[in-house]
């Protein structure tokens, strides 16, 4: 007989059986005195890494992998083998990344790529002011970007400079200078994302679906909010003091005199309906971030973190929100990495300056600038 392997949360645990939820939903693991017991390291998730363990190392969403025979029914699956990857091993590993990228990381938009020396000018921004930095990938570096269809890091492809382009978004791990000018990079993850704002036309909570007019094409477009989907609220006070702070600075990136301040680490979300976290083989501890700011400690990422979290049953039709997402095939289905509410200040200013002639980056002839908004989730 053929063994079959999957991959899932635990729900539920006994000594006879174990409830795990798959992708294709929840499926019972029986055990015996035969199953073996193996535990997986989150830092180094390959199954030659894994050590001795037992049954009793299981808890309620630990992720495991299961390998066993599938009776004719296959409502059940008898378990030979079980891999396992504990909630606490996972949470000490995102710490230690989220150090390392507190320290280490580096995020903006892609200015320009020389391809012959590989360099990339991006720019970072800060609350009050946007930095220009040299990029230089190391010797080595691992660069990966982002699928087209996808706001999942674990589905993140292997790419190379190449493939990255004026306009994407870039978050980078490595060694800045001391003056901040420049960055060797030793892990490099790009994407190209969109953004785009407008009234909430209707909200389906039950399918956590939000229906909006493009403020731009006036054309609808389904926003679809998954489990890694972070959903926030510019307070109002905040968001007219910035909106009227933009619309009176001049725009553009100054040199990089002095560094902004270390980049917030990717971290992984909750969900965003308050169901379980994504499935998936050992070492996925979910699919997204905290976002993708240009500050650092204290910096827009960190601003956006205090910012009140917000569900799909708040959004009321005729309210004014702003969504990222990677670009896709279907731009008017969109999975959102971002939601903000609480926007319509940075709508009507950069309506204003588009009527007046303005900048042409964001929404077509739309220059829509809003703090926090661009991103994407990380390791």
């Amino acid at each position: 007989m053929k063994r079959s392997a999957v991959s899932g949360d635990v729900i539920s645990v006994d000594n006879g059986k174990i409830v795990l939820q798959t992708k294709d939903g929840p499926l019972d693991v029986t055990l015996s005195d035969k199953t073996e017991y193996k535990r997986v390291p989150p830092e180094n998730p390959v199954l030659k890494a894994a050590v001795p363990s037992s049954l009793s190392d299981i808890g309620v969403g630990d992720k495991l992998l299961v390998s066993g025979v599938f009776p004719e029914d296959k409502k059940t699956l008898p378990a030979l083998s079980v891999f396992l990857m504990t909630k606490s091993d996972i949470a000490q590993k995102q710490t230690k990344e989220s150090e390392r990228w507190t320290t280490k990381g580096i995020s903006g938009r892609v200015a320009s790529v020389d391809q012959i020396t590989k360099q990339i000018k991006i720019d970072v921004r800060g609350l009050a002011a946007t930095t220009s930095v040299v990029l230089t990938p190391k010797d080595g570096a691992k660069i990966l970007r982002y699928a087209p269809n996808s706001v999942k890091f674990s589905e993140a492809k292997e790419s190379s400079v190449n493939e990255i382009q004026a306009g994407d978004m870039l978050r980078a791990l490595g060694d800045r200078s001391a003056d901040g000018a420049s960055f060797a990079a030793e892990e490099i993850v790009t994407g190209a994302f969109r953004t785009v704002a407008g009234a909430v036309k209707t909200v389906d909570v039950a399918k956590n679906e939000v229906v909006i007019t493009d403020s731009q094409t006036k054309k609808d477009i389904t926003v679809e909010l998954g489990s890694a989907s972070v959903l926030k609220k510019f307070p109002e006070d905040m968001a007219q003091r910035m909106a009227a702070f933009q619309s009176g600075q001049a725009g553009g990136a100054r040199p990089a005199g002095a560094a902004a301040g270390a980049q917030r680490p990717p971290q992984t979300n909750g969900p965003a309906n308050g169901g379980a976290a994504n499935s998936g083989q050992p070492g996925a501890a979910g699919g997204g971030g905290r976002g993708f700011g240009g500050g650092g400690r204290g910096g827009i990422d960190e601003m956006l973190e205090r910012f009140p979290n917000i569900t799909a049953a708040e959004l009321k039709p005729g309210e004014v929100i702003a969504v990222s997402s990677t670009k896709n095939s279907t731009p008017e289905r969109i999975v959102a990495i971002k939601l903000l509410a609480g926007v319509e200040p940075f709508l009507r200013a950069a309506q204003a300056q588009a009527a007046a002639g303005g900048g042409q980056r964001g929404q077509g002839g739309l220059s829509l600038d809003i703090p926090g908004l661009d991103g994407f989730g990380g390791p």
